[in-house]
């Protein structure tokens, strides 16, 4: 029984993208995920509270909501002055949405083709970096919220009045009250690679892919409900953030229909039988947003499982949730992913392997720099800090998960491939486990001026060169030997051989691997 359980849950974390083997979450160093989530619900608590205090009812408090969410969430420049003038510019592409959005209410047609172009040119605006990502979706969500809202042009001052207060609340939270990020500095996440100019950027091609998804869920949304149509157009347009290729987009957009399908049916045993309670809907709304926060860069499915229980919270404190409700936002959903499939598999298609290997080798490149840190850190140079290196590669093994997932996806077919793909992220694991570890010894003032760490690290460069580019590996040094020593060299010997062993997953040529030298 307990192994059939055991077997039951491996399933179910394989097929929603948790990436451990248990339904618990995974590790949260420094707690970053926890600080995450606690200040975004406290920072949308504020904003909420700041839009009721002003008499605006359900749609001004879910439109100020909206607007924190955004400004505490989708924020991601690399510095505090940087995340700050996005948060300051959002109302100045929002607002203009929102006007939109209401003053069309009423006209179907024109709605639903000025919604699709908004999100074209959310997606466009991604080539100016974390910046034009952040403006796109807020403009985008502007627009969004307008239609789920449905308010009138007479509350359109109120409604730009409750997204100004919202914002200004989240950034009070953000860079006042809770400003982690000057503790506690996060890594940068590693740009992607852009390519060429016109339809071969990738941002270019994903805009007019997002487009043509739109246009094709535009549709088949109105005819699934003529009120509730925009769910399609937004499914479709999330499940473009943060892919690049074929196979992450068609994962992704399954991952959000079993969230969704999930969450519809835990909406039926949790937020129906409310009745739209004010104090236990906020409850179950409060802890949606937390697990929204919390799983954003662990499960995508999680993730949506917790934005449908706050959208049937939202919907419950507004009377409108039944179980009607439910089944139609799976129906929309469905549609929004239907299009975003087809739209990359007919439409300026990009393929998966186009950029596993690019991110792979600057992982494996990543690992060589790790450990050429630590070993003049322990050698003794003063200037040497491996600790920025350790945070890059953890970045970048975060993307080779993305970009890999939908090869080790239980729909792959290719089992074959698929496993290859699980070796190469097991081995990758292996090293990022070794140059931790290293660090952390690294950090010991005995460990060090061993000649044998020049080796190692030799070998390790002559690993990564075998993996990259052709090239010849360096002999190993002789000199003294440091007894404290020990504990690097067994974690630098260890990054050797998984990287030795990447070839194999890899498919290096013979003739391309360079001579690794015996261990000193």
């Amino acid at each position: 029984m307990v192994l059939a359980q055991k077997s039951v849950t491996s399933r179910w974390t394989r097929w929603a993208g948790w990436p451990r083997k248990a339904l618990v979450p995974p590790a949260d160093p420094g707690l970053i995920r926890l600080r995450f989530a606690s200040r975004g619900v406290l920072g949308i608590a504020a904003a909420v509270t700041a839009c009721g205090l002003l008499g605006h009812g359900i749609p001004g408090m879910a439109t100020g909501g909206l607007a924190a969410l955004l400004a505490l969430f989708t924020v991601t420049d690399p510095t505090v002055r940087g995340q700050a003038a996005t948060v300051a510019l959002q109302p100045v592409v929002g607002l203009p949405a929102l006007t939109v959005a209401v003053l069309l209410r009423g006209e179907p047609v024109a709605a639903g083709l000025v919604f699709v172009a908004i999100g074209g040119l959310g997606v466009y605006a991604r080539r100016w970096g974390p910046r034009g990502h952040t403006l796109g979706a807020f403009a985008f969500m502007c627009y969004f919220v307008a239609q789920f809202t449905r308010p009138t042009p007479a509350m359109l001052p109120s409604l730009c009045a409750d997204v100004l207060i919202a914002v200004a609340v989240a950034a009070v939270v953000r860079f006042g009250l809770w400003c982690y990020e000057r503790r506690f500095p996060l890594p940068v996440p590693p740009a992607p690679p852009t390519g060429g100019t016109g339809l071969r950027r990738i941002t270019t091609r994903q805009a007019v892919q997002v487009t043509a998804g739109c246009l094709f869920a535009l549709p088949v949304g109105h005819l699934l409900s003529a009120e509730r149509w925009y769910w399609a157009v937004g499914a479709t347009w999330w499940i473009f953030v943060n892919v690049t290729s074929r196979g992450e987009t068609a994962v992704r957009g399954f991952r959000r229909v079993l969230g969704t399908c999930v969450g519809a049916l835990l909406g039926l045993v949790l937020t129906l039988p409310l009745h739209g309670a004010p104090v236990p809907s906020a409850v179950v709304a409060a802890v949606a947003t937390f697990g929204i926060f919390y799983t954003a860069q662990t499960s995508y499915t999680w993730m949506m499982l917790s934005v449908t229980v706050l959208a049937q919270a939202l919907y419950g404190l507004a009377g409108l949730l039944d179980g009607g409700l439910l089944v139609l936002r799976t129906a929309e959903t469905l549609a929004g992913a239907v299009g975003a499939w087809l739209a990359v598999l007919l439409v300026l298609p990009v393929t998966t392997h186009a950029f596993n290997d690019a991110w792979i080798r600057r992982a494996v490149r990543c690992v060589h720099a790790c450990t050429t840190e630590a070993a003049a850190r322990l050698a003794g140079d003063p200037g040497a800090d491996p600790a920025p290196r350790v945070a890059e590669l953890e970045a970048l093994l975060a993307q080779v998960r993305k970009t890999v997932a939908p090869l080790v996806h239980p729909l792959h077919l290719g089992r074959a491939r698929r496993e290859r793909a699980r070796r190469v992220l097991v081995l990758l694991d292996e090293c990022a486990r070794e140059v931790r570890a290293l660090v952390s010894v690294a950090a010991d003032p005995e460990a060090s001026h061993d000649a044998r760490l020049a080796a190692a690290c030799w070998r390790v460069e002559a690993a990564v060169e075998a993996l990259t580019t052709p090239a010849e590996g360096r002999p190993p040094a002789a000199g003294r030997r440091e007894p404290a020593a020990e504990g690097a060299l067994a974690h630098l010997h260890g990054v050797e051989r998984a990287l030795v062993a990447l070839a194999e997953p890899l498919r290096v040529p013979a003739s391309d691997r360079a001579p690794v030298p015996a261990r000193a």
